[in-house]
């Protein structure tokens, strides 16, 4: 009897709270709304028990208190490994960040691909919504502006289109494609 569906429920809980006082830049939703949606993608295409819990996770070493040690205590190395292999270094200059980042996802297992790809959609899904709700204006609330968001987009497009072949990559190129025709 497996105790996975145990192990995604905690992971829940973990992003609830771990992002609980958080919102999200493009439409003021909750924070937690983004991994819950991630994880429900990569559900939805038959990815691995694994690989949904560190999608919940995706985010709280970059954005919480949440530690490395507490993911491993609770979820273990391999789960670490993958959210360990999404979180971007912050300390860093955005752009260098984004091609560091970039360059890891690049040399990572398809399971942080999955992560790393799932993420870009839903991001540029809420981009896109919200786009359609405040216009240009939208590009105010980002630390950068499209220029830089279609440069970051365009580059984790074609490392995906180069190292990995998944219908998720068609997804995001579509995606991708609408954000660049916005003003």
């Amino acid at each position: 009897m497996s105790n996975a569906p145990t192990h995604i429920e905690e992971a829940m809980r973990v992003a609830q709270e771990a992002h609980k006082d958080q919102i999200r830049k493009s439409d003021g939703s909750p924070y937690v709304v983004h991994p819950l949606m991630c994880a429900h993608m990569l559900t939805r295409k038959g990815f691995e028990d694994n690989v949904v819990i560190a999608a919940l996770l995706h985010d709280v070493l970059e954005d919480t208190e949440y530690t490395a040690e507490a993911i491993r205590a609770q979820f273990g190395n391999h789960v670490l490994e993958i959210v360990e292999r999404v979180t971007e270094d912050k300390t860093l200059p955005w752009e260098e960040r984004k091609a560091k980042y970039v360059d890891m996802v690049r040399s990572s297992s398809e399971e942080v691909k999955a992560v790393s790809i799932a993420d870009k959609i839903h991001n540029l899904q809420s981009l896109l919504f919200a786009y359609e709700e405040h216009g240009p204006a939208l590009w105010q609330k980002f630390n950068k502006g499209k220029k830089e968001k279609v440069w970051f987009e365009e580059l984790s497009l074609a490392m995906f289109k180069e190292t990995w072949s998944h219908p998720l990559v068609d997804e995001y190129e579509k995606l991708v494609g609408r954000m660049r025709t916005l003003e």
